[in-house]
């Protein structure tokens, strides 16, 4: 029979990859009869330069977050899966393994292939990287089918 995974977490940022993650976790946890979280990080560390006048770019990124998380649970919730959301503040790599995945005793975390460029994964790594890299539990990268690759770019 194999694992049998219990609670799923998604991560979400508003990418096609993430969108294929969710897709892709929806259709674990309707199998394994799983509860699934799906978390936004909200990267603070972008923000943390800002003034105060700037604070309504602050709430417009917590907006998209919400609406995002709202999205997904509505569209998990129809297909019958146990789903909460969570937004957390501050850097995907560290609030995804470090917090949030113990916080809902995830036994498995998946994302999306990395959508940075070659040269931010050489400086910074990607988040899907440093998750692989860090997690306390199983972790499941998501590729974007070959089909899709390049539809919707500019």
């Amino acid at each position: 029979m194999g694992t049998q995974y219990r609670n799923i977490l998604v991560a979400v940022d508003g990418s096609k990859e993430a969108d294929w993650a969710f897709t892709k976790a929806v259709e674990i946890a309707k199998r394994n009869g799983a509860e699934l979280s799906v978390v936004h990080v909200v990267d603070n560390r972008a923000l943390a330069t800002l003034t105060p006048i700037d604070s309504t770019l602050y709430e417009q990124n917590e907006k998209f977050g919400d609406e995002l998380l709202s999205n997904y649970k509505d569209r998990a919730a129809e297909k019958g899966i146990k789903v909460q959301t969570i937004i957390q503040l501050g850097s995907p790599k560290l609030q995804i393994t470090k917090n949030v995945a113990p916080k809902v005793h995830a036994d498995l975390i998946v994302c999306g292939a990395t959508g940075l460029n070659a040269v931010e994964r050489l400086l910074i790594g990607s988040v899907s990287e440093h998750i692989v890299r860090t997690s306390p539990c199983d972790v499941l990268v998501v590729r974007t089918p070959k089909e899709e690759e390049g539809k919707g770019e500019n």
